[in-house]
C-alpha cells in the first residue's frame, strides 16, 4: 500500500507533508455566504504566499505570523470541507483516491500546475488589494478546477 492510500491519522509527519500537492488553494482567503452557508473561495492570497512556487514563504512560522492560518493536521473531520474538492487531505479524509495529476501519482512536481489546478498565475496578494475588495475576487466554479 502506498502511504498516500493510508488513513490520514496513520501518516508520519514526512508523509503528511508529501501529501500536499502544492496547489496553494488553501492559502487563498475564503468567505462563508451567510445566506446559503456556501464556502466562497477567493483568488486573494495570504501575504506569505509565493505565487510562483505555490508555497508559504515562512511555512514553519506561518501559524505565529498569520493568526487566521489553520494547521490542517489539527482540523476536526467536519472542518475538512473548507479545503478545495481537489485537495489531497480532503480526498483522503473522504476515502477517495488522489487525482492523476497529483505529483505523487504522476511523478512530476509540476503536474498540478500543468493541470491548471494550482493558483500559479491566478491570484493576487492580500497586500495589494484592500480587504473591502476581496469579495470581487471570488473564484467561479470553473476556476477551481
Amino acid at each position: 500500500m502506498n502511504f498516500w492510500e493510508k488513513p490520514l491519522s496513520d501518516l508520519t509527519v514526512h508523509e503528511w507533508e508529501q501529501l500536499c500537492d502544492g496547489c496553494g488553494q488553501c492559502c487563498m482567503h475564503k468567505f462563508e455566504d451567510s445566506d446559503t452557508g456556501e464556502l466562497l473561495h477567493t483568488r486573494v492570497a495570504c501575504r506569505l504566499f509565493d505565487e510562483q512556487g505555490c508555497q508559504c514563504t515562512h511555512y514553519d512560522e506561518r501559524l505565529m505570523q498569520v493568526s487566521s492560518c489553520l494547521h490542517i493536521r489539527n482540523l476536526a473531520k467536519e472542518h475538512y470541507g473548507w479545503l478545495p474538492e481537489t485537495c489531497a487531505y480532503r480526498l483522503r479524509m473522504e476515502n477517495k483516491p488522489l487525482f492523476s495529476w497529483h505529483p505523487l501519482i504522476s511523478g512530476n512536481p509540476c503536474s498540478v500546475h500543468d493541470a491548471g489546478i494550482s493558483m500559479r498565475g491566478r491570484c493576487v496578494s492580500e497586500l495589494d488589494i484592500p480587504e473591502s475588495m476581496w469579495m470581487n475576487y471570488i473564484q467561479e466554479k470553473e476556476d477551481k478546477a
